[in-house]
């Protein structure tokens, strides 16, 4: 299987105002879209692309949250190739996830690219190692952050940053998402919350709502194991409270989000399956 650590370290290697409303929460509560982030099922769509979305789509999701771009490519296909493949499916990608690395090097192009495949969101989607090791490299990431986002709001974009449980962790006698959230300007930079990492850092998704003040506008929605372990499950099969979560929508300003599962017992269609129907189930009807 193809790790999270070993694939981020691949793909590393490799008017304004207009797209924002009003509303705090615009979450589309007529057509209710579920999404799910493609690293879900990474092992199968670089093999794959169109079937495995066609999969997707068949089990009822609506949209798709992409990620491993990387020379121009979403998946192996260009921007217009991959915006087309969604459109026969009647899939949206309104979200895709980047490295840090692209934000330093071809911005601009990926920038382009995003716009190209429809997106309304791009997502810092993780920090390797060696671009966090101190308090003086997050200043210098919200800094390249600011700049990244305004160049997102020439286009149309927002910017946001997706969140694991080491910037929860005290370096240096501070907190570095303190830093994230404090030193970003609050309509450039807004905040993907992945509500697993989140609570297994041991905070409360909703208190992080009312923190940021209507900035958390997507969500990765996935569940924890009651094991000590804390392992990845199905939503609804773990220990997150996901109704107390949901009836939180709109302090959260949330507009997207997206089912994920870094890792699954077995086929991840069938994981995602199970959370998709226990979303429509018992969340939808909150929104």
């Amino acid at each position: 299987m193809i790790t999270r650590r070993s694939l981020l370290k691949q793909v590393g290697l490799l008017s304004a105002g207009t797209f924002l409303l009003k509303d705090s929460f615009a979450f589309d509560a007529t057509n209710k879209k579920v999404g799910v982030q493609l690293y879900t099922v990474r092992d199968q769509i670089f093999k794959d692309p169109k079937g495995v979305l066609k999969k997707i789509a068949a089990l009822g999701f609506g949209e798709v949250e992409n990620f491993g771009y990387g020379d121009g490519k979403f998946f192996g296909m260009s921007a217009q190739e991959y915006k087309s493949v969604l459109k026969e499916l009647n899939l949206d990608a309104p979200s895709g996830h980047y490295m840090y690395s692209s934000i330093l090097n071809g911005w601009d192009k990926a920038v382009e690219d995003a716009k190209t495949v429809g997106h309304k969101y791009m997502v810092l989607a993780f920090l390797m190692p060696n671009e966090r090791t101190s308090i003086a490299d997050y200043k210098k990431i919200a800094a390249n952050l600011n700049a990244a986002g305004a160049t997102c709001k020439k286009a149309g974009i927002q910017l946001c940053y997706h969140n694991h449980d080491f910037e929860f962790q005290e370096l240096e006698g501070q907190i570095p998402y303190d830093i994230l959230t404090k030193e970003t300007d609050h309509d450039l930079v807004k905040f993907e919350l992945d509500l697993y990492w989140a609570t297994r850092a041991g905070k409360d998704p909703i208190a992080l709502f009312k923190q940021l003040k209507g900035r958390v506008a997507l969500w990765h929605v996935k569940d924890m194991d009651k094991s000590e372990k804390k392992n990845f499950t199905e939503v609804g099969n773990g220990v997150i409270d996901f109704v107390k979560i949901f009836k939180n929508a709109k302090v959260s300003g949330m507009h997207h989000f997206f089912v994920e599962q870094d890792e699954c017992p077995g086929d991840p269609l069938v994981s995602i399956e199970k959370s998709i129907k226990y979303i429509k189930s018992n969340l939808l009807n909150i929104l």
